[in-house]
């Protein structure tokens, strides 16, 4: 789990290279791909090791400034909400149980072959996750991105009045949220069936995936 970690943090920090600021025309984070691989694989604990290092070593790469740490949180938020699902949705994301465990998930069911049915409830579960991880990062990296400004803007101004009339008069912590909103959709529908699908081949490879650790 720690060489995974390490792999899915490289390979963070070079989605993020690519996609963000490169000029190819998407401006994407995709900087948590492997945080969600790694938490589906190995559970919580795993899935914030990944987003912490990657934040850390990514933004140590690129430094612009201290305040631009306090984003590790958006990944350690997207590792928690993850595994979460992982918990509620367990029998939808059978490729992470036990060999055995998932032959009674099939077994049980009334009909000889559930194959369809299986992956509309997978894809369902990811679309939710996928929705979900938007508003969420949307509002922390918002909520961040607004503490930032209040404590670079010098004192004598006031931060919203800067942006308020361009931004349509939105206060600027709700425009830091509201504006991260269309990016995030696309990112993180990216993100989550990339990461899932990454999960999903590692099981493939090994040919046994343990089911998440539950703290």
């Amino acid at each position: 789990m720690f060489l995974l970690c390490i792999f899915g943090t490289a390979l963070n920090i070079f989605f993020n290279k690519v996609f963000a600021g490169s000029g190819i025309g998407l401006p994407l984070y995709m900087d948590t791909v492997l945080t969600i691989t790694v938490t589906f694989i190995g559970g919580l604990f795993w899935g914030c090791i990944t987003g912490i290092l990657t934040n850390i070593i990514g933004h140590t790469i690129s430094f612009w400034g201290w305040e631009g740490y306090l984003f590790t949180l958006c990944n350690i938020l997207t590792a928690f909400i993850t595994w979460e699902f992982t918990r509620i949705f367990l029998s939808e994301l059978t490729f992470i149980n036990d060999k055995n465990e998932t032959e009674n998930l099939r077994s049980a069911s009334f009909f000889k072959s559930r194959r369809l049915d299986n992956i509309m409830s997978i894809i369902f579960v990811l679309m939710l996750l996928s929705f979900i991880l938007c508003f969420a990062i949307s509002i922390m990296g918002g909520l961040i991105a607004f503490f930032i400004e209040i404590i670079k803007t010098p004192q004598s101004v006031n931060p919203a009045s800067q942006h308020s009339d361009f931004y349509g008069g939105l206060p600027l912590v709700l425009m830091e949220i509201v504006s991260r909103i269309p990016i995030n959709i696309i990112d993180r529908v990216i993100s989550v069936f990339a990461g899932f699908g990454i999960a999903y081949v590692i099981g493939k490879v090994v040919n046994k995936i343990k089911a998440p650790v539950i703290f």
